[in-house]
This record gives structure tokens, C-alpha cells and sequence, in this order.
């Protein structure tokens, strides 16, 4: 019989005790659960509400269960209890007899879940962190191992301006550096205990809820009882946090997917990260690039999902808070083998820097500069681009680009401009000469490099 079928005259069947069970996903928490048990019970030891012999068979019961459960020498069935917190205590009173069964004074399923969660997203906000900050790594290294490549700049999918492929990878890692901002705020959401807040309203034993709080690694006990037991806006952010960077990774491996085909060039995916055809031999695919690609939409309707189970919930604890744990957990695994599948991706690829050269010389990818030449002169710019535009169209007509016009050819369209003007269809010089902050000219890349290495310093603070 369950813990709580004092109340009852018959059990539930079997179909209710699968359906109602949530130990399939939640005994994953037993660490976190145990831990939370441990401090719970010090702490009662420690009011003189248990006796002190009492908490040290606890704690010593517990520890036994976890390394047996650790082990696989002890699991549970959903048809015995339907969750890792009333099979952890019913394995316990089991080995402690009475002593077990003072553990749950003063508490509730429904602030220990609570804290569980919270401990659990904690946990693996930092680990998501530390994964963040290995693919930002990885991008950082081949943006040092091919610093001066030059590439085309897109725009709506089209030849735009050239840029240094390493300014292109740390637009990336700037991408990270944020959403590892959003994971450690989904961390700290996370870290406040709601330990001691009962089922909704407290109780009538003198908790000492600062002391478990500590005891557990939490920043403060969470104030209100009914918001204790209620609150899964951490679980929000952390998705949340997990969605948008996984549409980062999408965004990486949409160009990963683009640049690895035969149109592109531009770079050469290892095999280990590449998978062949059952039907065509010459086939070399990027799917774990688009198997990153497509991830994204399970992660951020695991957000939906929470989102839509939390907005009508009136207070305090309802059962379909039960359902807060599958997709937050699916979220941070698979963001967390998303961002090892990338960073092994990004670090084994080739950069073919001879087909990105080839590619930046096509598409008139001089022609803003060619337009800012004349309104440094004086002439106004949207002059200036009209007749840059004139340039173009006559590239167009006769099958060359820009850098193929004579003088005469530049000249016919204004006197302002001198022989002086080849300086500004070299591809290198275009680059160099964006020295703004945050721009593409080497100089400019060097200072984004060196503040991007300088963000990983500490990471784990």
C-alpha cells in the first residue's frame, strides 16, 4: 500500500498506479532527493524534534541506498511506489524501521519535490555551462588557426561584403557567451530552497528552513509557503535558456550543412562526424549537423509544453506539476549532446580557404567601398551609390566584375575618380580597412578574439 492510503479503503489498479506514477522519470532526482533527506533530517535532530540517534540511522540508512542505487543493486517499480521519494523512504524505514519513518515530520511530497528540482536544475545549469563553454572553444581555435581567411559576407543569402572567417566564428561565440549568461540566471532562479514549506502553508514544528537551506548549497529558503511548492519558473528559464541556444546551434549548423556541399566548399566535415548513403557511394552527409539542426524544435516544444501546463494553475501544488520534469530534463540533454556533437564537429572540420577566396571575388563584393571612395571625396552617398549601381549593371552586361573596369570605365561615371581607386577592390584592403569596433579588419578581430578567450577565464564562477 502507498504511504498515504491511511485515508483509503482500497488501492489504486494497475492501469491508475502506471498512469499516476512519475518514478519513471523522477528517479533520476534520487541524489538530489537524498541529499534533501539528509539535511531534513539533521536539521530536525538539530530543533530536537527527532532524536539525534534517530537522524544518524537516517543518514546512514540513506547513505546505504544511495550507493546501492548508484551501484544498480537496488531499483524500484512504479507498481510498489510511484515515486523516487516514497521508494527511497519506503526502502528505508525498511532497513531503519521507525527511525525511517520520522523522516517525513514536518514535510510534504510537495516542497520536497520542489527542492529536489531545484537542485537538480542547478546541478545541471552548471554542467550545461561547462559544455557551453567547450564548443565557444573550439570556435575560438579555429578562428586563431585560420585568422586571415577571407570568406564572403552574406546578406539575405547573397554576396554581401567580404569578412575574416574568424569574425564569422566568434559571431558565434558571442552567440554562446549569451545564452551561457541565460543558463547561469536559470541557475541562480534556481537557487532558493523551498524546503520546510510543508505541503502550502508551513507547519506547526519549529524548522530551522535557513539551516536546510544552507546545508543544501541554496542561496535562501524561498519566503513564501504557497509560492514554495508552486513556483516552476526556474524550470522556465532553464528551458527557455536550453531554446535559445539551441536555435544558435541551428543557425551554426545551417551553415555547416550549406558550406560542406558541393556548391559551397568551404569547409570539409571529418568523417566522424559525416555518415554515408545505403543507395549512392559517393555520398559523404552532414547529418549530425542537421540532426543538431533539427533538435532545436523538440527542445523549445519542451518549453511549450511547461508554458502551457503552467498557465492556468491555480495555487498551490497540482498534480499537473508532475509533468514539469520530463521536458526539462529532455532540454538539458539534449542541448548538453548538442554541444558536444558540435564542438567535436567544429574542432575535427577543414577549412577550405581557397574556395572561401574564390567565392569572396564573386558577386561585386567591392562595391560599398567603391561607393564610400567617392563620398569621401564630397559627393553625397546616395550619389554615390546610384553611380556604384551603374558600375554593376555594367559588370553584369559584360560578364566581369569591378576590378576588371579600366579607369576610363570608372571615369565615364565621375571625374572623382583616380587611379588610386584599384586600392579599394582588393579584397584584403576591404577587409583591413573595417577597423571599427567590432568590425573585420584584423585589428579589429584580434581585440573580439582576446575579449572572447577573456570570457572563458573563470567560466565556472
Amino acid at each position: 500500500m502507498a504511504l498515504w492510503s491511511g485515508r483509503f479503503t482500497e488501492g489504486a489498479d494497475a492501469f491508475t498506479q502506471r498512469f499516476g506514477a512519475s518514478l519513471p522519470v523522477d528517479q533520476r532526482l534520487y541524489v538530489e532527493d537524498i541529499a534533501g533527506s539528509i539535511a531534513h533530517a539533521n536539521m530536525l535532530a538539530a530543533q530536537g524534534i527527532i532524536a539525534t540517534a534517530d537522524a544518524e540511522a537516517i543518514a546512514e540508512g540513506l547513505q546505504g541506498i544511495l550507493a546501492d542505487i548508484t551501484s544498480g543493486a537496488l531499483t524500484f517499480d512504479v507498481m510498489e511506489s510511484e515515486d523516487i521519494h516514497m521508494a527511497i523512504e519506503a526502502e528505508l524505514t525498511r532497513r531503519v524501521g521507525d527511525a525511517g519513518a520520522r523522516l517525513h515530520t514536518g514535510r510534504s511530497r510537495n516542497d520536497q519535490v520542489a527542492t529536489d528540482t531545484r537542485l537538480y536544475a542547478k546541478r545541471r545549469a552548471g554542467e550545461l555551462m561547462a559544455a557551453n563553454v567547450a564548443l565557444r572553444e573550439a570556435l575560438i581555435a579555429q578562428a586563431e588557426a585560420n585568422f586571415d581567411v577571407i570568406l564572403p559576407g552574406y546578406t539575405h543569402l547573397q554576396h554581401a561584403q567580404p569578412v575574416l572567417f574568424s569574425h564569422h566564428m566568434l559571431a558565434y561565440v558571442q552567440m554562446l557567451a549569451r545564452d551561457y549568461d541565460r543558463l547561469a540566471a536559470a541557475r541562480n532562479a534556481a537557487d532558493a530552497c523551498p524546503l520546510g514549506a510543508a505541503a502550502l502553508a508551513g507547519t506547526t514544528y519549529p524548522l530551522d528552513r535557513f539551516a536546510t537551506a544552507e546545508a543544501l548549497g541554496f542561496d535562501h529558503p524561498i519566503p513564501n509557503s504557497l509560492d514554495a511548492v508552486s513556483d516552476r519558473d526556474f524550470l522556465l528559464d532553464l528551458i527557455y535558456a536550453c531554446s535559445v541556444s539551441c536555435l544558435h546551434l541551428s543557425r551554426l549548423c545551417e551553415e555547416i550543412v550549406l558550406w560542406s556541399s558541393a556548391e559551397f566548399g568551404f569547409i570539409t566535415l571529418s568523417d566522424a562526424y559525416s555518415t554515408g548513403s545505403s543507395i549512392m557511394p559517393q555520398k559523404k552527409n552532414p547529418d549530425f549537423a542537421e540532426l543538431i539542426r533539427g533538435k532545436s524544435g523538440r527542445v523549445v516544444g519542451d518549453l511549450v509544453a511547461l508554458m502551457m501546463t503552467l498557465k492556468s494553475l491555480p495555487l498551490a501544488y497540482n498534480k499537473d506539476l508532475q509533468e514539469d520534469k520530463e521536458g526539462a530534463m529532455d532540454a538539458a540533454d539534449t542541448l548538453e549532446d548538442c554541444y558536444v556533437c558540435a564542438a567535436g564537429m567544429i574542432a575535427t572540420m577543414t577549412v577550405n580557404a581557397d574556395a572561401m577566396a574564390t567565392q569572396a571575388k564573386k558577386g561585386y563584393l567591392a562595391a560599398t567601398d567603391v561607393a564610400d571612395y567617392l563620398a569621401k571625396k564630397g559627393l553625397p552617398f546616395r550619389r554615390a551609390h546610384e553611380i556604384v549601381g551603374h558600375l554593376v549593371l555594367t559588370c553584369e552586361q559584360r560578364g566581369c566584375d569591378l576590378e576588371d573596369l579600366t579607369l576610363d570605365d570608372f571615369k565615364a561615371e565621375s571625374d572623382l575618380f583616380e587611379s588610386d581607386i584599384v586600392e579599394c577592390l582588393n579584397l584584403p584592403a576591404i577587409v583591413a580597412a573595417r577597423t571599427t569596433f567590432g568590425g573585420t579588419a584584423p585589428e579589429a578581430v584580434r581585440v573580439q578574439l582576446a575579449a572572447a578567450k577573456a570570457q572563458l577565464v573563470g567560466f565556472g564562477a
